[in-house]
C-alpha cells in the first residue's frame, strides 16, 4: 500500500498544482505544493505547501487555499480516477523557508572565511615585503 499511496499522492499533487497555477494564476503565484500525504484508505489528503514571502503571505495563502478547497476537490474528482476523491487539508510546510535560511547562513560563513583568508594573505604578503626590505 505504501507504493500506491506515494503514487496517488504525487498524482494529486501534480493535478492540484496544475489547477492552482492554471485557473488561479495570480493568487497562487507564490505558492508551491511540496508534498501530498494521503491516508491509507485514500479518503483524506494532507497537502503541504510553502509560500514565498513573509507571515502575511503565508496567512493569505492559507485562506486562499481553504476558500478553493472544494473546487480543487471537484477538479481532482474529474481528472484522477480513484475510488474516493480525498478530502483536502492544507498544511503550511516551513521546510523550504528553513532551507533558505540555512543557505543564507552558509553563504555568510563562506563570505567570512573568504575575507579572513584574504586578510591572512595580505598580512603574509606585508610581512614578507618587510623582511625583504630588512635584508636589503
Amino acid at each position: 500500500m505504501g507504493e500506491r499511496k506515494i503514487r496517488v499522492g504525487e498524482l494529486i499533487k501534480r493535478e492540484l498544482s496544475m489547477a492552482l497555477h492554471g485557473r488561479w494564476r495570480s493568487e497562487s503565484v507564490a505558492i508551491t505544493l511540496t508534498e501530498v500525504d494521503i491516508s491509507p484508505d485514500l479518503k483524506k489528503a494532507r497537502v503541504y505547501y510553502s509560500v514565498i514571502g513573509g507571515r502575511e503571505m503565508v496567512a493569505k495563502a492559507g485562506k486562499f487555499l481553504m476558500s478553493v478547497r472544494n473546487e480543487l476537490r471537484k477538479i481532482i474528482g474529474k481528472n484522477v480516477v480513484i475510488k474516493y476523491t480525498p478530502e483536502l487539508h492544507f498544511v503550511y510546510d516551513p521546510s523550504v523557508e528553513r532551507g533558505m535560511k540555512i543557505l543564507e547562513v552558509l553563504d555568510e560563513l563562506e563570505q567570512q572565511e573568504r575575507e579572513e583568508y584574504e586578510q591572512t594573505q595580505q598580512d603574509c604578503d606585508g610581512s614578507q615585503h618587510s623582511q625583504d626590505v630588512d635584508e636589503a
